[in-house]
């Protein structure tokens, strides 16, 4: 059974092939648009392509039955016919909520005619690297919403459940949305890097043009919409994010942010 990762050298992709092979996959299928440069594990079969040309795809779906499906919402309806009509089965993707930004993602799949399995993360962890610049210069973090609170996720966790749905049928047709172990406020965020870089760093309460300013250095061209769309929409209850998923899918703890703050502290510390 041939499993392709697409977006296999990217955050989450290149966790999931790690994941498959741990769980003793031995048919995995890589695809990156630099073979040579991508330093994937041995036994891992590397493909050249992109999902954003649809011209390279044919030969990488040859012979799949089961896709892992980075998020590429403009052209995701074309890819999801190539590989309908190369033999793929089953598409775990990863996207958002039919109404949320990456909505259009799930929507296509689901009407592609593919078994499918959802993944609708909440927060990145790792998305609190966006302060690093703040935290190096300034030893202070800069936001409009001091109190708002989400369960934030590891991306490896998110991997983790991406390898557990392709390699079981038990998942088809399953949404599933993620989150990480614990809810946490803006502010308690802050607190735990302070304890995992071993310094102080406050958080400022900030207008919009305050925080677009402090993180333009690290997120450049995404910096508005992200603080008018992703900040702006952080859950106001809480108690409504699925803070077992991680565990109720693979079997093992979703990871606490003390403990991905500690392993990721040298990012935060190096441009």
């Amino acid at each position: 059974m041939t499993i392709l990762v697409t977006g296999a050298t990217a955050n989450i992709g290149r966790k999931v092939v790690d994941h498959l092979l741990a769980a003793g996959s031995t048919d995995v299928r890589a695809l990156t648009t630099n073979p040579r440069r991508a330093a994937l594990p041995a036994g891992v079969e590397v493909v050249e392509g992109y999902l954003r040309r649809p011209e390279s795809l044919p030969a990488a779906f040859d012979g799949v039955e089961r896709m892992y499906l980075a998020p590429t919402p403009d052209n995701v309806t074309e890819v999801l016919a190539l590989a309908r009509a190369a033999g793929v089965r089953h598409v775990v993707d990863l996207s958002g909520e039919p109404e949320s930004w990456w909505g259009t993602v799930c929507t296509a799949v689901e009407d592609s005619g593919l078994a499918w399995t959802h993944l609708w993360p909440a927060d990145f962890m790792e998305n609190t690297l966006t302060w690093s610049q703040q935290i190096r210069e300034t030893g202070t973090v800069s936001e409009p919403y001091p109190d708002t609170a989400t369960a934030p996720i590891a991306m490896d966790d998110i991997a983790a459940v991406a390898a557990t749905a392709l390699l079981a049928d038990t998942h088809h047709g399953r949404a599933y949305p993620l989150a990480g172990p614990e809810v946490l406020t803006r502010t308690e965020l802050v607190r735990h890097l302070a304890t995992a870089l071993r310094r102080d760093i406050t958080f400022r309460r900030s207008s919009r043009e305050e925080t677009i300013a402090a993180l333009t250095p690290t997120m450049g061209d995404n910096t508005t919409w992200y603080v008018d769309n992703v900040l702006s929409d952080y859950t106001p209850d809480p108690a409504t994010l699925p803070i077992t998923s991680v565990q109720d899918i693979t079997g093992r703890p979703a990871t606490p942010f003390a403990r991905w703050a500690a392993d990721n502290a040298s990012r935060f510390l190096t441009d």
